[in-house]
C-alpha cells in the first residue's frame, strides 16, 4: 500500500465523525462535522497530487480513489434525507449515476481515472454537502442569511444536474476523428 492509497483510506476514518456530528443539536460539534467532511474533502485532492508527482498511480488507486469518494459524498446524503435537508429524489439520482458508471467500469479492461467532469462533479457535491451541514442561522452572524438553506439546496440540486452530465459523458462513446472534421 503507498502512501496515496492510504490518504485515500485516510478518508474513511473522518466519516464516523462527519455522521455523529450531523446527528447533534449543538452548533459547535456540527462545526467539527463540517471541518473534519472539508478535511477529508481535501485528501481527496492530495492523494491525487502526490500519486502524480511521486509517480505513484496504480490500478489499486485509480479503483479505491472513486470508490472512496462515493462514500464521503453518499453517507452523509442520506444522512441529510433523514434529517430532511435533501430530497431524496435528487439522492436517488446520484446513487443511480455512481452506480451506473461503477458498473460500466466493470467491462472495461483498463482502469482509467476521474475525468475533468468527474473532477467537476465530484467538486460541486463537496460544496453542497458543505453548505448544508454547516450549522449557519439567521443569528450565526451580524447580517441575515435567512436563505441560507436555499443556497444549500440550490447548491445541491446544481450538483444533480453535473452529477447526470457527467454521467452522460462516461457513457456516450468518443467520437472519431472522422466524425469531428465533419
Amino acid at each position: 500500500m503507498n502512501l496515496p492509497n492510504s490518504i485515500t483510506l485516510s478518508r474513511l476514518l473522518g466519516l464516523p465523525i462527519v455522521v455523529y456530528c450531523l446527528y447533534s443539536d449543538r452548533s459547535s460539534i456540527r462545526w467539527v462535522g463540517f471541518g473534519v467532511f472539508l478535511l477529508a474533502a481535501l485528501t481527496d485532492w492530495l492523494d491525487g497530487y502526490v500519486a502524480r508527482k511521486l509517480d505513484l498511480v496504480t490500478d489499486l488507486g485509480k479503483f479505491l480513489d472513486p470508490l472512496v469518494d462515493k462514500l464521503l459524498i453518499l453517507i452523509p446524503l442520506l444522512i441529510l434525507i433523514e434529517l430532511h435537508l435533501v430530497p431524496a429524489v435528487g439522492v436517488c439520482l446520484i446513487l443511480t449515476r455512481e452506480l451506473t458508471i461503477a458498473g460500466w467500469r466493470v467491462g472495461k479492461t483498463q482502469i482509467s481515472g476521474a475525468n475533468n467532469w468527474g473532477k467537476i462533479k465530484t467538486v460541486s457535491q463537496i460544496i453542497a454537502i458543505a453548505i448544508l451541514i454547516a450549522p449557519i442561522s439567521s443569528t450565526s452572524f451580524p447580517w441575515q442569511i435567512d436563505n441560507w438553506h436555499f443556497y444549500g439546496l440550490a447548491a445541491f440540486w446544481i450538483s444533480v444536474a453535473l452529477t447526470l452530465i457527467s454521467g452522460l459523458i462516461y457513457l456516450l462513446p468518443p467520437k472519431t476523428q472522422s466524425e469531428e472534421g465533419l
